[in-house]
């Protein structure tokens, strides 16, 4: 990347990366949710407030609304990128939306099978997210997709899928890959991404207006489907608090200014930590500062007549309960 300023920096050039397939990694593919059998088994728990969603997602999709799936990195280091596959597949999500650290994790399990690493252990050697191909081959597929005007969930997509984008490469495990699943299904995977804030910006190949580009394409391919929601629709928030409830406001409040709010819509968020929507309104509370529910579970609902659900609880059971819950409904 060019710079022409007044100011020192850092030079790329001298970056060491060393192949993925040697780097020891904590999620295996055996580590993975198998929708299909997750899917014939009785759910691991079931609540009030999980049921009223399920009924209102299979309400949206047979009305043909949209249901929007937002999620953060951890989703897919949990195991659940194959549930997220299974649910595109099925038609019950309209669209996935996701972090580039989940789009990392993502492709490293499409190429070698594993992803995330131990951090502890590479940090202090200098190593912690160099591994070659994860930079080089998402910043060779941004490059190709700036070139060509797409978004990042398409280049990675259809990289992923084996397209020469530009190079034409195998991705044994691809079956495994939401991103990959998104594209042959046709439903959009969009990219939110900050600037030096995933590993691939390390790589001396990152290309700043690339990354910028594809993502901002995917924020107005995020917001076309946000625009569907002025008939309603539901809006899932599952494992991010900050990205993810701050481009949803930006893209409703853009869906208003053009007069399609999202009236009578359902939103949810997913989180672990106990919360009270009340706190959405108090400056001395913690609650106010924690963006899913401040903007998804009460304002904007609140704001166009529809209603916010929060799910409170560990992810490895509110996750997998809620994909069984709604599969098992869409059969019955």
């Amino acid at each position: 990347m060019e710079y022409n300023g007044k100011y020192q920096v850092f030079d790329t050039s001298r970056i060491r990366t060393y192949p993925l397939a040697g780097r020891l990694s904590k999620v295996l593919e055996s580590h993975l949710s198998k929708p299909g059998e997750l899917a014939a088994r009785e759910p691991v728990m079931r609540t009030p407030e999980l049921e009223a969603l399920v009924k209102v997602v299979i309400e949206a999709r047979a009305a043909g609304r949209p249901v929007i799936w937002m999620t953060g990195a951890h989703n897919i280091k949990n195991g659940f990128g194959p549930l997220m596959r299974d649910l595109a597949e099925r038609g019950l999500v309209t669209l996935i939306g996701m972090n580039m650290a989940g789009m990392i994790h993502d492709l490293e399990l499409a190429l070698v099978g594993q992803t995330s690493e131990d951090v502890r252990r590479a940090l202090p050697k200098g190593e912690f997210g160099f591994a070659e191909e994860t930079g080089g081959l998402i910043n060779m597929a941004l490059i190709h997709g700036e070139k060509l005007g797409v978004g990042a969930g398409e280049a990675l997509g259809r990289l992923i899928c084996g397209e020469p984008f530009p190079q034409a490469l195998e991705f044994p495990h691809k079956d495994l890959s939401v991103i990959a699943g998104g594209w042959l299904a046709g439903v959009p995977v969009t990219m939110h991404a900050g600037i030096g804030t995933d590993i691939i910006d390390q790589h001396p190949a990152w290309d700043a207006s690339a990354k910028g580009g594809c993502s901002g394409r995917d924020f107005l391919v995020f917001c076309a489907e946000v625009e569907r929601l002025h008939e309603g629709g539901v809006y899932l928030n599952i494992g991010t608090s900050v990205t993810g409830p701050e481009v949803f406001l930006k893209a409703c409040s853009m869906a208003a200014n053009v007069g399609h709010a999202p009236k009578g819509i359902t939103t949810a968020s997913f989180d672990i930590r106990p919360a009270d929507p009340r706190d959405a309104d108090n400056e001395r509370a913690a609650g106010y500062y924690c963006r899913d529910l401040k903007s998804v579970v009460v304002r904007i609902p609140e704001a166009f007549g529809g209603h916010g659900y929060y799910i409170q609880g560990d992810h490895l059971k509110t996750v997998p309960a809620f994909y069984q819950l709604l599969v098992q409904a869409s059969q019955s």
